[in-house]
């Protein structure tokens, strides 16, 4: 199993920029980021284009259309709106084909996905942000997505039957213990952790669908990578 990475978040001055998060890949690749890139903000509050309005508040006409506005000026469905395709297989193409490799990736994007919903639901918790509780739920939409794809490929899911907070990985589980334990510090420092592990889901998933042909596993990384690409906004970006 791939190891988990390891965040360092330091926080940044300045009004604009809550946090910025020092992201080192299992490769020894590191990735500075300071809030998520201008470009992604959205203001969509209906669903518009093509895809799962779960993942990005874009779907064809069949997801909600007017989802929470996220107080840091995250737009509506475009930070967390949600579509008719999440664990239903509604707009995915065929399955193709995955290399054991490729399935182990997935499986372990799966339980990212878990730590992701489960540090969202402790911050919500201890914040009382509005914006980690309605990240939480849109967590879980991407985890049944991508326990979709296991199924089709039949991936053993290393989150099933798991609670909150308890993981299959043990480098899953120390990682939920120190970014609920840096987030809970402040509101400031909870947005910063949201935006590491959003910056973290983005790369894993761009890099995770480099090596992939299948295309209900391309668009469901695409999809997914876009919405964490919004999320930075919400989260202050």
């Amino acid at each position: 199993m791939r190891p988990f990475i390891t965040m360092t978040l330091a926080a940044t001055a300045g009004a604009a920029v809550i946090g910025a998060a020092l992201l080192v890949s299992p490769a020894g690749v590191a990735v500075a980021a300071a809030g998520g890139p201008a470009a992604s903000r959205s203001t969509a509050t209906t669903c518009d284009g093509p895809g799962g309005g779960w993942m990005g508040g874009r779907g064809a006409g069949q997801g909600m259309t007017a989802g929470p506005r996220g107080a840091a000026g995250g737009g509506g469905a475009g930070a967390y709106g949600r579509g008719a395709m999440a664990g239903t297989g509604v707009n995915l193409p065929a399955a193709g084909t995955l290399t054991t490799a490729q399935k182990a990736t997935l499986a372990d994007l799966a339980e990212e996905e878990k730590l992701a919903h489960d540090v969202y639901a402790a911050l919500a918790a201890s914040s009382g942000d509005a914006r980690f509780t309605r990240i939480s739920s849109a967590e879980e939409q991407h985890l049944s997505s991508l326990r979709l794809l296991m199924t089709r490929y039949k991936v053993t899911d290393p989150t099933a039957g798991k609670a909150v907070g308890v993981f299959t990985s043990t480098a899953a589980a120390q990682e939920y213990k120190d970014l609920v334990a840096k987030g809970k510090a402040s509101l400031a420092a909870a947005l910063t952790v949201g935006q590491a592990i959003e910056m973290q889901d983005v790369a894993d998933l761009t890099q995770a669908a480099k090596r992939v042909t299948a295309a209900d596993v391309t668009t469901v990384y695409s999809r997914l990578t876009t919405a964490s690409t919004r999320r930075l906004t919400a989260l202050g970006g």
